[in-house]
C-alpha cells in the first residue's frame, strides 16, 4: 500500500507538474503576452502622469515665481508713484509759496509806490497851501505897508539897489 500511494503520489505529481507547465505555455501564448502589455501600458501611462505631474508643478512654481515677481515690481512702481506723488506735491506746495511770496512782496511794493505818490501829493498840495497863504499874507503886509505912497516909492527905490541891474 505503501508503494501504490507512492506511486499514486509520484503520478498526481507528474500530472499536476505537466498541467502547471502546459498552463504557464497557454498562459505565455495566450495571456501573458495581453497582460505584459496591460502592465507596460499601465506603467507607461503612469510614468506620463508623474511627468505631466513634475511639469505642472514646475509650471506652477514657474507662475509663483513670476506672480511673486509681479508682485514685487508692483510694490516697487506704487513705492515710486507715491514718492513722485510727494514730490509733485511738495514741489506745487513750494511753487505756490514762492508765488504767494511774490505776489505778497509785489503788493508790499504797489502799496509803498501808492503811499510815496499820496505822500508827495500831500507835500505839493501843503507846499500850494503854504505858498498861497504865504502871498495872502504878503499882500495884505504889502497893503498895509503900501498904503502910502512915500513908503511905496521907498520901497521901490531899496528893491531897485537891492537888484544889480
Amino acid at each position: 500500500m505503501e508503494k501504490l500511494i507512492s506511486e499514486f503520489s509520484f503520478g498526481l505529481f507528474f500530472w499536476q507538474l505537466f498541467i502547471f507547465i502546459g498552463l504557464i505555455f497557454l498562459l505565455k501564448k495566450f495571456a501573458w503576452k495581453p497582460i505584459l502589455d496591460a502592465v507596460n501600458e499601465r506603467e507607461s501611462s503612469i510614468k506620463e502622469a508623474l511627468s505631466s505631474a513634475e511639469k505642472a508643478k514646475d509650471e506652477m512654481e514657474a507662475v509663483q515665481a513670476d506672480n511673486k515677481r509681479i508682485l514685487q515690481e508692483a510694490r516697487v512702481e506704487k513705492e515710486a508713484m507715491l514718492a513722485a506723488a510727494k514730490k509733485t506735491a511738495s514741489e506745487m506746495v513750494n511753487q505756490a509759496k514762492e508765488s504767494a511770496q511774490g505776489e505778497a512782496d509785489k503788493i508790499m511794493k504797489q502799496a509803498q509806490e501808492s503811499i510815496q505818490a499820496e505822500k508827495e501829493l500831500a507835500i505839493k498840495e501843503i507846499k500850494t497851501q503854504v505858498a498861497s497863504l504865504s502871498l495872502d499874507i504878503a499882500q495884505k503886509v504889502l497893503e498895509a505897508e503900501l498904503s502910502d505912497e512915500k513908503k511905496q516909492s521907498a520901497l521901490v527905490n531899496k528893491l531897485l539897489k537891492e537888484s544889480n541891474l
